[in-house]
């Protein structure tokens, strides 16, 4: 009977997380131009998707500018860095949700 009543509570459970919905939040990757800490402003050359022998992707030679004050950053970028932004567009400002440091945390090497 108790076990009934737990499986019926997790299916329920388990509809209502998938019935809200999500959002996500979209992708940059690509090599730090500048990272003023003391404004929280990132700015990147964003890489394209057609990865290349470095492995991280082709220049696009667009640079792009993000709001970093409310961001998780793992390893603080430093110019020549390649970095990993999942962000949100609020108006016409990108917004960091979280930064990885991809050329110093490379997964690759593990």
């Amino acid at each position: 009977m108790k076990s009934k009543i737990l499986v019926s509570i997790a299916s329920l459970c388990l509809v209502l997380a998938f019935t809200f919905p999500a959002t996500a939040a979209d992708v940059a990757q690509g090599k730090c131009i500048s990272y003023d800490k003391e404004k929280s402003i990132l700015t990147i050359e964003e890489y394209g998707l057609d990865f290349s022998k470095d492995k991280y992707g082709n220049p696009t030679g667009k640079q792009t500018v993000y709001d970093l004050s409310g961001a998780l950053i793992g390893i603080p970028p430093a110019p020549g860095d390649v970095v990993r932004i999942a962000y949100e567009e609020k108006g016409k400002d990108r917004m960091g949700i979280r930064i990885q440091n991809v050329s110093k945390q490379d997964l690759m090497k593990k």
